[in-house]
């Protein structure tokens, strides 16, 4: 009737194991000393560092955290549509 559904409602939380509280300060730290690192190296720096995790567990803590990989994303040199592209005068 009033447009909410049932399962919003009657939805709780699960609040985070002990286990990915500490990887996931773990991913921070790693985060913040190599910022170009995605999921896959964060995976294989902490299975050499003890922790046996997976990517798809390292990328899923990494959305929840909010951060990703700085690395150049598809298409960044593309030409504005926008711009105006002016003559080359000195071809003979």
């Amino acid at each position: 009737m009033v447009g909410i559904s049932r399962s919003s409602v009657y939805y709780q939380a699960h609040p985070v194991s002990v286990a990915d509280l500490e990887l996931m300060r773990r991913i921070d730290e790693l985060h913040l000393e190599h910022p170009f690192i995605d999921s896959r190296m964060l995976r294989d720096q902490l299975n050499r560092a003890g922790c046996t995790v997976g990517r798809t567990h390292v990328g899923t803590l990494m959305k929840r955290m909010g951060i990703e990989a700085l690395y150049r994303k598809p298409g960044a040199n593309k030409k504005h549509p926008g711009n105006k592209i002016y003559p080359y005068l000195l071809r003979a």
